[in-house]
């Protein structure tokens, strides 16, 4: 890790409130890599992350959004561009609605987070993005995450202030051969609603590592989405604290698996108090020899009564030679609860296959709006605007995908 190393330490001179950094570090360094020993990470490919590949260096130029990225933006109310994780434009203004530079900090959460802490060493700062108290923002907020270095590490803070309400999606591109490390917090005051999703199209040879966390007040609600495309390793950590009650988190995850990816999600619902509610629905499908690993935790701690959680985790195999890992678990510390957890692998549905091909349909068509069926599911957190564009992506992309069925 010598080379990784070095560039590390000198780059986080450079930046803001190098002690914080050097402590981050210095954590980072005693943790080192997690390892498969390790149950948390016991399916990721760790074996295969050589930290010595990238270099971390200042941001370069920005280039050129792509047409995707600049379609996007055109249905968006405020767009964040981000490269490198840094901030180099913003454009469009919505009442209420202003994007800060905050000095990156370290959190106690993520004491046994290698990948975190190496985030606040490395991060240039903290974007924040604050929705102010009483604020209904009803045009989509748009951030164009885009990686052209061989590292980033986006730090991005949404603040939701008192029975405030916004959209928020997020789309990562870019990323050849790069390890890209983002690590984001949604903190909801009593009575916010925040939709917020994220669209992961990073190219196919990156390491993506994320960590996203919600904090949920009284009465607040977060309906977020998680949709994953790209990446060579694709991780994504996605918890919800419920501090306050009547708070709501509706989380769904999907992605699409092709080549030799693997897409590897984990999710928390901790539930710290009472007449709370969680929904989590995972969605996927594997193609090639391509695999996947979905480990989801519904957390109840003791005097959280009347919560109601639910997870459900559902993939499809497009080929024999593919492979989903599905491990939901509960951990309940109080009886006046209502918990369900549910978990499916398998291909197609034959019978569903033959009621589309008894109606004319071709086989290869009748697989491709199944697929498709399962997916657009997914699609219902997204702003209307925004929906149609990510659907005829997804369409595309599956048009490339090999199905090898029964």
């Amino acid at each position: 890790m010598t080379n990784f190393a070095q560039s590390a330490q000198a780059h986080l001179e450079t930046l803001e409130n190098p002690d914080a950094r050097r402590e981050a570090w210095r954590a980072f360094s005693e943790l080192g890599l997690p390892t498969t020993v390790d149950e948390v990470w016991r399916y990721a490919p760790l074996g295969e992350l050589d930290l010595d590949r990238f270099a971390v260096v200042s941001r370069g130029a920005a280039p050129e959004m792509s047409p995707f990225a600049q379609e996007l933006a055109a249905h968006a109310g405020m767009v964040v561009r981000v490269v490198d994780a840094e901030v180099v434009e913003v454009t469009g203004d919505l009442e209420g609605v202003s994007v800060e530079r905050v000095a990156s900090t370290w959190s106690p959460q993520y004491a046994s987070d290698a990948f975190a802490q190496m985030n606040c060493a490395l991060s240039p700062y903290a974007i924040t993005l604050r929705v102010a108290e009483t604020a209904h923002v009803t045009s989509p907020i748009v951030i164009v995450n885009t990686t052209a270095s061989d590292t980033s590490f986006a730090q991005v803070h949404v603040t939701m202030g008192r029975s405030s309400q916004a959209s928020v999606v997020e789309y990562l591109e870019g990323g050849v051969n790069a390890l890209v490390v983002p690590l984001t917090r949604y903190d909801l005051a009593d009575n916010a609603s925040l939709r917020v999703s994220t669209y992961q199209r990073l190219d196919a040879s990156a390491w993506h590592v994320a960590r996203s966390t919600g904090s949920l007040g009284r009465d607040a609600r977060l309906r977020q989405a998680v949709i994953s495309i790209g990446a060579h390793y694709n991780r994504s950590r996605n918890d919800a604290e419920f501090l306050g009650t009547g708070a709501e988190n509706e989380l769904r995850t999907t992605f699409l698996g092709s080549g030799d990816q693997v897409h590897d999600f984990r999710t928390r619902q901790y539930h710290r108090v009472g007449r709370t509610r969680s929904t989590l629905l995972s969605k996927g499908a594997v193609a090639d020899e391509s695999r996947s690993v979905y480990t989801g935790l519904i957390e109840i701690e003791k005097g959280a009564k009347r919560t109601d959680a639910r997870q459900t985790n559902l993939n499809l195999l497009l080929s024999p030679h593919a492979h989903a890992d599905s491990v939901p678990n509960l951990d309940i510390r109080e009886n006046d609860v209502m918990c369900a957890h549910a978990s499916s692998v398998g291909p197609l549905d034959e019978l569903q296959r033959w009621y589309l091909e008894s109606r004319g349909v071709t086989r290869a068509d009748a697989e491709r709006l199944m697929i498709q069926g399962f997916f657009y599911e997914m699609l219902a957190t997204l702003p209307p605007e925004l929906a149609d564009v990510v659907e005829r992506d997804l369409a595309e992309t599956l048009r490339g995908v090999e199905i090898v069925t029964p």
